[in-house]
Order: structure tokens, then C-alpha cells, then sequence
């Protein structure tokens, strides 16, 4: 959206020439004087306007989500190739004007991205022309190169994501991330977790952030190597570091993010609560002024937001959507001028959308008594889809449809939900297919690990990829009565909850987290005190992911059985388990976790991160 700039001018002057007063008469022959010519002031230059675009969690969905409508209709939204339209729109508006950042996590979530280990995303924004992105926590997830995900003896845990940095024409960026050996950004990122770009002859500093909690949102072993400071003392001196370089205008890449309930003034942010939001923190924290802009992600969240100022963008993700910040720059002082800047928090991406509505977002079509769908419009022009892009994904999907439509011979008699934050129908499914694989007493998940629900009909094997993207493989660990209500409290003493299996729980919310009051068998009875427990989860739980770290270090020496050598994924072992099981995937009655408000006791700590 274009500011319209007001440019003043000044009145004219002209200057009256008075006859001097003299005793002598005039001189008829004399000429008269003319006024001088008026002159005209030149108007002031216009701002030089910057239009930062950006993207966050991707989370491998290079291709659209399609939702299927109450009529039937199916409507897509998402997709590079047409993202690449709208990017198409706003260059030819400003030329040498845009910025194209992405927030991170840009793996992980889709067949097509995971068995090329990323390499069909990256190769989709190459052709975008990305200028950066932030160093997301799942693009930790590979480990090294092949089928492996976790790195063994003789392993690089780096090796997958080196090998996309490698390919990659845009840099990858985390400022805050370090060697632990020698303090330094690891050599292999390939910069100094910055990088300057010029833009309309502005120099713009971009700076990376990456959140602080990675080691408990990937597979730990893979960046055990690693160390996330803070991010307000990495932010800082980064900024000051560009701007001593030359930088005019400083904006950050961050994985982390932000919560805000509302979204119908981009000036009030005070439904941005600072304990979901490590931005509302940062900028909290930091001096105003540090930061022009900052392009947010991690938590799934759509923001347009000034917050203490700094314009804050971020989106729910999958490629659905992108924000748009318009900066204007005085081209005497180089400085922003931040009354002009135009924010815009989330701009679904469409092929088509509603003629009355103007979008193809999911929830308002459904919403919606009728619909007309034309092509998709942007700033009054066309989106044309990328050609050259869609032939260039249509390849690589063409190598993975066969393997997505795969039927498992398995039936779904009703969808199967999930949820973050307390018991769902797929997580006690899944729950109690680990659990009967296993052959053991208990079963957790964690709910982070679920990523879509499971639509009703004839699981395919690309459907229950979408739920269970990652490679875990199938743990197993053996507690005392007292270990297993410890491991429970760690488990449940943060955002979101685990799914369980063999037990009945009961926890209390409190700000905003989960604390676990009690725990029993299935029939409401003590855990006995004698009986050792031998618990399954996915192994990226029994390497100390979720907040169990602390607890599972106290256990004795061989008390955990990461399912290292196991030929199959914990994934794979459930598909296999089902086939075998022949039966439909029918959803238990709810009633495992039991949730109560706490009302006094509740501890500030409580309310972790997710």
C-alpha cells in the first residue's frame, strides 16, 4: 500500500523596489526599475520507499493447502509459484524497492520437502530471489545427509542443512547462534548472522535471530554442539555493528515470535502478550530505535503490529499468507520516517478468491452465505502465477504423488483432531498405537509433534506423513513410579501437553501452562509403588526435547532405549502396526486428561515456552 506523499512548496516571493526620496527632481529621461522575476523554490525529494516482504514457516509447503468448501468447491491458497505473482506485482511497483525475508523453518512438514531434504524448497526460493532468512529450529531437523535424522558415531548432525545453505543463492542467518568450543558463529552458516543489501540507495542492514529454545524444539542431539543466547544482547550488537558498517536501516529475521489476539489496530498492541511473545520481549528490552522492522515466525501467529514502535510482521505460515511493511526513508537525514510506515500483518495468497470478500482464506469462505470465484487481484492487477516455477515444482511433486496417494488399507470412519493444548481424538489414537507396538505400559507424545489432523476415508501415506512428518524413531524407557510422575510434571510444566496412553491424568492451567496435579491408571488407581514402568514416546522426547532434559538425566545408566538401529521410523512402525491390525482407526472416548483452573499457587515459571 503506497503513502501518498505530500510534497510542500513554498509561497512565492517577490521583492517591491520603493523610488528613494530626494529634494532633487527626477530625471524624466531616467528608466523605470523592474521588479525582479519571482522565483520558485524546489519541491523537497520524496522518501525513498522500502517494501519489506515477509514469509515465515513454510514448513516445506512449496505447493497451496487446497480446502475443500461446504458445497464442495475446492479453493486454494498458498503456493511459491503463485506467491511469486504477488512478489511480481509489488517489484514492478517498486522497482530496486523490495526486500524478501522469510522468518524461518523452512523444512519440515510435506513429503515433497522431506525426501529431498529440503532441496525443492530451497530451489523454489532461489527463483523467488530471497534475500534471507532466519535460522528456524527445525531446520535442524535432518541431521546428517541420507535417511538418518539423528547423527550417530561418525556423523555430521549439520550435514543435511549444510548442504542447503550450500544451495542456497540467499543466506541463512542466526547472529545468536555459536560453536560452544570456540564461541564463534559456526564457519559453516557461511557469514556473520548479518549481511548489508542496497535498495533504492538505502543500505540496509538484515540480522538474524534464532529462538533461544531450539535445543527443545528439535532433536537435541543435533545441535548439542550449539549455543542460542539471548536474543536482546545478540540483537543489539548486531544493529549497532551494522549501522557502525554503514547501515542506514537495520531490520531482523527472527525465529521467534509473537501473539497478538487482536489484529484491527496495528497500534495497539496491547493484546500482544508478552509471555507467548519472544518479540514483544525483545523490543521490550531493546532500546527504540534499535530495529526499523523485524520479519517474526515460530509461533504460527498472524501479527501487524507496531510494537514500541518497530513494525512487526509475521503469519500462521505454510506459505498461506505474507506480511508487507512499507519503510520511507528522508533522503537527506537517511533516516526512517516512521509516521509514513504502512503495515499489513497477513495478505492471504490466492489463485482465486471471492469476488465480495476479495480472499480465498479458508475460514471466512466457509463462513460466507455465497461465493463467486474469479481470479485473484492484487493492488488492481492480475496475479499471474510463476509458469517457469509451477513446471519447476510440478516435477518434483510428480516424484512423490505416487508415494502421497499410496492407500494403507486402513479406514478413518470420522476426522481425527488434534490439539496443543489438551487431549484430542488423534492424540489418543496415536497415543495408544505406540503403546500396542511397543508392548509396553505407558505411552506419550508430545503434541508439538502432530501436525495436521486426519481427514476421514481411506488413509494414504501422505495424509499420516503431514501428521507425523518427522523421522523419529520409537523410544523406550523404564521408570519408577516416582521417575514417571516427574518425567509428567517436566512434560505438562510448559505450553502445550502430552498425549497419553495407560494413564489418567489431571492438570491445572496456569498463566497460560499446564502443571500436572495428579496422575493414576486408567481406573483411576494409585501407580504402585513397586512397579517399574517401561514408557514408549518418540525419541525426540527421550533425548531430552519437551523439557525433559533435567529429569531424564537423573535416571540410571541404561534405563533409555532410543531406538537408534531400528529399521523403521516410529512413523513407519505405526503404518505397518495398523496394516497389520486391520481395523479402522476409530477415536476412544475423551476423559484422559482432566483440566481445572487454578485459581491461587500458580507459580509465574510455569508458563514455559513452546
Amino acid at each position: 500500500m503506497t503513502s501518498a506523499i505530500r510534497p510542500f512548496r513554498l509561497g512565492l516571493l517577490s521583492a517591491l523596489l520603493a523610488a528613494c526620496a530626494s529634494s532633487t527632481p527626477p530625471v524624466p529621461e531616467a528608466a523605470p526599475v523592474a521588479p525582479a522575476p519571482p522565483s520558485e523554490v524546489k519541491a523537497a525529494p520524496a522518501p525513498l520507499r522500502i517494501t519489506v516482504v515477509g514469509t515465515n514457516d513454510l514448513h516445506g509447503w512449496v505447493m497451496p493447502s487446497r480446502a475443500t468448501l461446504p458445497d464442495g468447491t475446492g479453493v486454494d491458497q498458498g503456493g511459491l509459484a503463485t506467491l511469486a505473482g504477488y512478489v511480481s506485482i509489488l517489484r514492478a511497483e517498486n522497482p530496486d524497492g523490495v526486500l524478501l525475508l522469510d522468518g524461518g523453518d523452512l523444512f519440515q512438514g510435506t513429503l515433497a520437502s522431506n525426501l529431498t531434504e529440503g532441496e525443492v524448497v530451497i530451489s523454489a526460493m532461489n527463483t523467488l530471489a530471497y534475500d534471507a532468512s532466519a535460522l528456524g529450529n527445525h531446520e535442524f531437523d535432518y541431521g546428517p545427509v541420507g535417511p538418518r535424522s539423528v547423527a550417530l558415531d561418525g556423523d555430521d548432525p549439520f550435514g543435511a542443512l549444510k548442504a542447503r545453505i550450500a544451495q542456497a543463492r540467499f543466506p541463512v542467518l542466526g547472529v545468536n547462534v555459536t560453536d560452544s568450543q570456540t564461541g564463534a558463529i559456526p564457519t559453516w552458516l557461511g557469514n556473520e548472522g548479518m549481511r548489508l543489501v542496497e535498495r533504492r540507495g538505502v543500505r540496509i542492514g538484515i540480522l538474524g535471530l534464532a529462538t533461544p529454545h531450539t535445543p527443545q524444539v528439535t532433536n537435541p542431539v543435533n545441535v548439542a554442539s550449539l549455543r542460542f543466547a539471548p536474543l536482546a544482547q545478540s540483537a543489539l550488537a548486531a544493529a549497532q555493528a551494522l549501522r557502525a558498517r554503514g547501515a542506514e536501516v537495520v531490520v531482523a529475521v527472527a525465529h521467534a515470535g509473537a501473539v497478538c489476539k487482536r489484529q484491527d489496530d496495528p497500534r495497539d498492541a496491547s493484546s500482544c502478550d508478552r509471555g507467548d511473545s519472544e518479540i514483544v520481549e525483545l523490543l521490550e528490552t531493546l532500546p527504540e530505535g534499535t530495529l526499523d522492522a523485524v520479519v517474526a515466525g515460530h509461533t504460527h501467529q498472524p501479527v501487524g503490529h507496531f510494537i514500541r514502535g518497530t513494525p512487526v510482521i509475521e503469519t500462521s505460515g505454510r506459505g498461506r499468507a505474507f506480511g508487507l511493511v512499507e519503510l520511507f526513508v528522508d533522503p537527506v537525514t537517511r533516516k526512517v520516517l516512521p509516521e509514513q510506515t504502512v503495515l499489513q500483518g497477513s495478505i492471504p495468497v490466492c489463485a482465486r478468491m471471492d469476488a465480495t470478500l476479495g480472499t480465498c482464506d479458508e475460514r471466512k469462505l466457509k463462513a460466507a452465505k455465497s461465493l463467486e470465484l474469479v481470479p485473484a487481484t492484487f493492488r488492481g492487477r492480475p496475479v499471474v502465477a510463476d509458469a517457469a516455477m509451477e513446471s519447476q515444482l510440478t516435477a518434483a511433486f510428480a516424484r512423490v504423488e505416487q508415494e502421497q496417494k499410496r492407500s494403507l488399507g486402513v479406514r478413518v470412519p470420522t476426522a481425527l483432531t488434534r490439539n496443543y493444548d489438551a487431549e484430542s481424538t488423534l492424540g489418543n489414537v496415536l497415543a495408544d498405537a505406540l503403546r500396542e507396538v511397543s508392548a509396553t505400559d505407558v505411552a506419550v507424545i508430545n503434541s508439538g509433534g502432530l501436525r495436521a489432523d486426519l481427514p476421514a476415508g481411506e488413509l494414504t501415506y501422505g495424509a499420516f506423513y503431514e501428521v507425523l512428518p518427522f523421522d523419529n524413531t520409537l523410544a523406550v524407557i523404564t521408570v519408577s513410579a516416582a521417575e514417571l510422575r516427574k518425567l509428567l510434571e517436566a512434560g505438562y510444566g510448559r505450553k502445550g501437553v502430552l498425549q497419553v496412553s495407560g494413564l489418567k491424568v489431571r492438570v491445572e492451567l496456569c498463566n497460560g501452562a499446564s502443571r500436572l496435579t495428579s496422575v493414576t491408571l486408567p481406573n483411576g488407581k494409585p501407580l504402585p509403588a513397586n512397579k517399574r514402568f517401561r514408557v514408549a514416546m518418540p525419541d525426540f522426547l527421550a533425548r531430552g526435547g519437551g523439557g525433559l532434559e533435567d529429569v531424564l538425566k537423573t535416571l540410571a545408566p541404561g534405563s533409555i532405549d532410543l531406538g537408534e538401529r531400528q529399521a523403521l521410523t516410529l512413523r513407519d512402525a505405526l503404518v505397518e502396526h495398523w496394516k497389520t491390525r486391520g481395523k479402522p482407526l476409530a477415536a476412544p472416548a475423551l476423559g484422559r486428561i482432566q483440566r481445572d483452573t487454578a485459581t491461587a499457587g500458580c507459580p509465574a515459571e510455569a508458563a514455559g515456552k513452546p
